[in-house]
């Protein structure tokens, strides 16, 4: 994993698609190209999420449905470090974790989600070259959270049916809001 500023071009921040918006539906297709037009994507994904403060990030959610995540995680003492994966596939996993869970694409709302407390994904760096990492706590929830948007699932989708359902008017009023 690795820290990145800058891959190029000048900051771009990007309009974050909300809660009924199709894009976030949709199954994101493999990225092929390693080429300018995925390291300005990721570059806009970094100027994004520093904008928006998020811990994490999918192409899918600045309108890109390229099988693309940003994770923006802080370290101790130091600026977060911003690690682009592409393609990324959660090879297994174990243990559960209950953590409360916001999204950029649901503003307003954030749940109780229960995930695995553990990772190993395989993902390609912007070079193309696979990568496999162990991801524990916050760092594997953020993980499992930007996979899911490549799925197109969003983490009230992992809510319990009562929960949604007290939930529905807020989804209902964001879905009209925004799209």
């Amino acid at each position: 994993m690795g820290q990145y500023s800058q891959v190029g071009g000048e900051m771009a921040s990007r309009r974050i698609e909300v809660y009924g918006s199709p894009v976030l539906r949709r199954k994101a297709a493999p990225v092929r190209d390693f080429g300018p037009d995925l390291r300005r994507l990721v570059q806009d994904m970094m100027d994004t999420v520093t904008t928006e403060e998020g811990a994490g990030l999918a192409a899918p959610q600045i309108s890109k449905s390229w099988r693309v995540i940003l994770l923006n995680l802080p370290q101790e003492g130091q600026k977060p470090v911003m690690t682009p994966m592409i393609n990324p596939e959660i090879l297994d996993s174990g243990g559960d974790s209950e953590f409360e869970e916001g999204c950029l694409s649901v503003p307003g709302i954030r749940e109780t989600v229960v995930r695995p407390e553990w990772v190993r994904v395989r993902y390609q760096d912007l070079r193309g070259q696979f990568q496999v990492v162990r991801a524990d706590g916050v760092m594997a929830r953020v993980v499992q959270h930007e996979v899911d948007h490549l799925d197109g699932i969003l983490f009230v989708d992992r809510l319990t049916v009562s929960k949604r359902s007290l939930l529905s008017g807020k989804l209902k009023q964001l879905s009209r809001e925004h799209v």
